[in-house]
């Protein structure tokens, strides 16, 4: 059986409430766009809801839906690697589940791909439905990831995009276990080129990004493509033992003058400052050592626990190669032994 013209992939967790809405327009979609050319793969990335059961439900109803079920929540930058590494389209959409990017926009996305784009990303030209303050710290963050990165991560973009087999096989290759996978995307290369577009309000629920999340997104962000922070400890290094030098100075001018020194201010104002920085400079170090130290464990990205898809179920219960998962994957018997 060949490869299906596309593949649509979308991860999820506690969308019971938005999944219908989104099947029904992402079916109607590329039914329109590549007939029944196309795989529908949804990733239930251990919700707590009906989820789960309506993915079941809808790869009953629909030939095309695959439901990929992991064994917990990993994640949604995990939870979307793991339908990356499913899916066996020749073109891969990546969409939300919350219907903040519209799917209606894949002809367009095709139309690019078929004038030689390997990747054709959303870009938006306004955030509907937003706060304020998350518009400002989503401007700020991409403007301060471009100051520290060797590549150029288009700015104003999520995960929303087209991106073609070759382009996908790369980032298939990238064994990271911190994921940025927009910004991983961007370091493989090849052409890419945006679609501009309104972003508009979720449709149902809330966002699963509290500012906790989205401060942890931000540091695999950087962490994950950038040493510059390392060479900022020694910069601090630098500014710190010359405000050493400079109360060091200090002190000898008093001793020699003959000014009268009580000490304690002086020799407080080094401890915090070379303190501060020492600790600050070792925290820097020991988050790039924690990232080295998880990575040098080589524990499986996460693990499938069962695929669903019309008329047929795989499961870990009996043997896991009848998962038939590509490399890098691991089903739950896996994970055991």
């Amino acid at each position: 059986m060949s490869a299906p013209l596309l593949s649509v992939v979308v991860p999820c967790f506690d969308e019971e409430e938005s999944l219908p809405e989104l099947v029904r327009r992402v079916l109607a979609v590329c039914s329109e766009t590549v007939g029944q050319n196309f795989e529908f793969i949804l990733i239930d990335d251990g919700s707590r809801d009906e989820t789960r059961s309506l993915i079941r439900k809808f790869s009953d109803e629909h030939p095309s839906i695959i439901g990929v079920f992991l064994s917990r929540n990993f994640g949604h930058q995990l939870a979307l690697t793991a339908g990356l590494k499913v899916c066996s389209g020749r073109r891969i959409l990546i969409l939300d589940a919350d219907l903040q990017d519209p799917p209606e926009l894949l002809p367009d996305m095709m139309r690019l791909m078929d004038d030689g784009a390997d990747v054709v990303y959303g870009k938006r030209t306004e955030r509907q439905g937003e706060t304020h303050s998350k518009r400002f710290s989503a401007h700020l963050f991409y403007r301060f990831l471009n100051m520290l990165v060797d590549i150029d991560i288009p700015q104003d973009t999520g995960d929303f995009r087209l991106i073609s087999r070759r382009a996908l096989s790369v980032l298939n290759e990238m064994p990271e276990q911190h994921r940025f996978i927009r910004g991983m995307v961007s370091w493989v290369g090849f052409k890419q080129v945006p679609l501009e577009y309104t972003r508009v309000a979720r449709f149902a629920g809330e966002t699963k990004y509290p500012i906790r999340k989205m401060l942890s997104f931000a540091m695999d962000a950087i962490a994950g493509f950038s040493i510059v922070p390392l060479r900022l400890s020694i910069y601090l290094g630098f500014i710190c033992a010359l405000l050493g030098l400079f109360f060091f100075a200090y002190t000898a001018y008093s001793y020699l003058t003959g000014i009268a020194i009580q000490g304690w201010t002086t020799l407080m104002s080094v401890v915090l400052i070379l303190g501060s920085g020492q600790l600050l400079v070792l925290g820097v170090i020991g988050e790039y050592l924690g990232r080295l130290y998880i990575q040098s464990k080589k524990r499986p990205l996460f693990i499938v626990e069962e695929i669903v898809r019309q008329g047929e179920v795989s499961t870990s219960d009996n043997d896991p190669d009848d998962l038939a998962l590509p490399s890098g994957i691991a089903s739950s018997q896996h994970a055991a032994q």
